[in-house]
């Protein structure tokens, strides 16, 4: 068997991803569950064999330099794209394969919250999304792009390692730059983005000071800005963002953050209760209100939390609420929201009408 054809056969039985691990067969990942084909298991060789004819030059340096490697794959007939994560796991190669649907979803499509469509409003500014790997932030933020693809004339530039979708344009002009095919590094690409004129841009994950500040001066210059950084929810993500930088100059950063910083959303990807659905983003969001850019500026990050609980103006939503708005819905089940949150008791009180404020219960 060849890889193509494996990557094929994922399209047949929509599947979402492609485990291929020494000592087991190929699995897949059908509606969230991880499913064994009957076939016999695979030994070292016969995934080296796999995948090596996937890798280019520079795929095959990273994994000899890091011990993994992060690429996309196209199938040569254009029938299908994929994001390949390739690594070792002892001693022999490993890989994570995702298939890259060819369509960018709508918001309707991802049942995202309507109040996420503010997002394709800013012109100018940062905006910021949370989650973990494999929450599907590159999704969401795809869909707020495309959004503004359709309905603004703009130059949407993105940086991507690597290009999980493919847009088509629409009023806005796209360029997406892939690290490795169309610049040797993140680097150079960030430095070299605000001279090719965007309007809108894509940076990718924040993962150090250079990248944040790059990302702040460009928001600052009159971009609007999409970057994507690792936190549990909304109200994290500012000592998160803190954590880059020395403390000398924190403050500096909070009055960029104040001025710049115009929504952050924190997504977990959820079982869904419904066959027809099998997962279920549950969008918290968190629009940069006075209040919060008040609490930002003044190092008041024990208070976001509660203020954004409160928030009921903005288009706002607190995990909490997210949770009891997907379970009413009949979208999650009640195990699936409980294994969601921090303090089950206050999502199960929220659930009977009863909520916590200022240390009292309402």
């Amino acid at each position: 068997m060849r890889i193509d054809e494996l990557l094929t056969l994922m399209a047949k039985h929509n599947a979402s991803d492609l485990h291929l691990k020494a000592s087991e067969p190929p699995i897949f990942r059908i509606k969230g569950d991880l499913v064994r084909l009957k076939s016999a298991p695979l030994s070292g060789e016969d995934i080296a064999g796999l995948v090596m004819p996937m890798f280019n030059p520079r795929a095959q340096k990273d994994l000899d330099d890091r011990g993994y490697a992060d690429f996309a794959y196209p199938l040569p007939d254009g029938s299908g794209r994929f994001r390949c994560n390739i690594f070792r796991s002892g001693g022999k190669l490993s890989a994570a394969i995702r298939r890259v649907k060819p369509k960018v979803p709508t918001y309707a499509e991802l049942n995202l919250p309507p109040s996420i469509a503010k997002l394709a409003l800013y012109e100018q500014g940062m905006v910021l999304m949370g989650g973990i790997t494999g929450s599907g932030k590159s999704t969401t933020i795809a869909a707020v792009l495309d959004d503004i693809n359709h309905t603004r004339r703009c130059h949407i530039l993105t940086i991507e390692d690597p290009v999980e979708y493919g847009f088509t344009d629409d009023k806005a002009l796209i360029n997406q730059r892939e690290i490795g095919l169309d610049v040797s590094a993140f680097d150079e690409a960030l430095r070299s983005a605000v001279r090719e004129d965007p309007d809108v841009m894509l940076l990718g994950e924040m993962r150090d000071a250079e990248t944040f500040e790059t990302a702040l001066t460009a928001a600052e210059t009159g971009h609007l800005v999409f970057g994507t950084i690792h936190s549990s929810n909304c109200a994290s993500t500012i000592g998160r963002i803190l954590e880059l930088f020395p403390p000398a100059k924190h403050a500096h950063i909070r009055n960029s953050l104040a001025f710049n910083l115009r929504a952050v959303v924190n997504q977990k990807l959820l079982t869904g209760a419904k066959p027809e659905i099998p997962q279920v983003p549950a969008v918290e969001l968190m629009f940069i209100t006075p209040i919060i850019k008040k609490m930002i500026m003044e190092g008041e990050d024990l208070k976001v939390a509660d203020a954004l609980a409160k928030d009921n103006e903005s288009g706002s939503e607190h995990y909490t609420k997210v949770l009891v708005r997907l379970y009413r819905a009949g979208l999650i089940s009640m195990d699936s929201a409980l294994a969601a949150v921090n303090n089950p008791e206050e999502l199960r009180m929220a659930l009977r009408g009863i909520s916590i404020s200022d240390g009292g219960i309402v």
